[in-house]
């Protein structure tokens, strides 16, 4: 049983990183591999109460391959850890089926408080290179971690999360005829470190809603102008500025700026 469970740590690769070439090559030169092995073994250990050699065979592990797994997470099947160097999971760490992780990932907690304090990770997970998953909370079946999120709350099945702090998103269709928005992907798929090219960014969708609201009520306002006028009513007008893309000054310009209301002044 625990060759087989070997067998499957090492072909999962091969759906995993296109750079895989042989089993041999994966055994001899995949630090995530090697961790995910040693880990195999101290929990095993673990769980047989003989803590302080599980401990001590984690440590080893982390030496040899950068990698960090307490002894005491539980771990799936087919588990792949790609390039590793800095990936810490933390003591009751649940991870499910399939799960991905990349460099720089930590599954860690934000309480020094006993029992369970560390993230569970449902099936065919993928967590982007940096992200940081803190504190008891689940992620949900099939969800994807953007690279260097930080995600301190649970995660919806097949969501994708990005940003500081982690934020929801999900692929949408723009309006029909709306030229100035770039089209997303109806459905995100499978990509390197979490995330894909058409991701949109939650910041930049919460100021397009707003434009679009703002833009639809100016129309509505100038309707109703337009059937107040009609009635032989008059409208003082005020002029608007024109909302079009957003002038980014740069740091030198500002100063500029400032340099020369300064000067006005005086």
């Amino acid at each position: 049983m625990a060759i087989f469970r070997f067998i499957e740590d090492i072909d999962c690769v091969f759906g995993r990183d296109p750079a895989a070439r042989h089993r041999f090559e994966v055994i001899t030169t995949y630090p995530g591999v090697h961790a995910v092995l040693y880990h195999r073994i101290s929990h095993r250990l673990w769980k047989w109460k003989l803590k302080w050699l599980a401990r001590w065979i984690s440590t080893i592990s982390r030496w040899l391959t950068g990698i960090e797994i307490h002894p005491g997470a539980t771990i799936g099947r087919r588990f792949f850890i790609d390039h590793g160097m800095g990936v810490v999971i933390g003591e009751t760490a649940e991870i499910g089926d399939d799960v991905t992780l990349y460099h720089g990932v930590t599954l860690g907690g934000t309480s020094w408080d006993k029992g369970k304090r560390h993230p569970t990770l449902e099936n065919n997970t993928v967590v982007g290179a940096g992200a940081k998953v803190l504190g008891p909370i689940m992620i949900g079946e099939g969800a994807r971690i953007g690279s260097n999120a930080v995600v301190v709350r649970d995660v919806k099945p097949g969501a994708s999360v990005v940003g500081v702090p982690g934020r929801m998103v999900t692929a949408k269709k723009v309006k029909e005829g709306h030229e100035r928005r770039a089209a997303f992907a109806e459905k995100i798929g499978f990509d390197a470190y979490g995330t894909t090219k058409d991701m949109p960014d939650p910041v930049a969708n919460a100021i397009d809603a707003l434009l679009d609201h703002v833009h639809a009520m100016d129309e509505q306002m100038k309707n109703m102008c337009h059937s107040i006028k009609s009635l032989g009513m008059e409208i003082d007008e005020v002029k608007l500025p024109d909302l079009g893309p957003c002038d980014i000054v740069s740091e030198q310009k500002y100063q500029t700026k400032l340099e020369e209301d300064s000067e006005e002044k005086q």
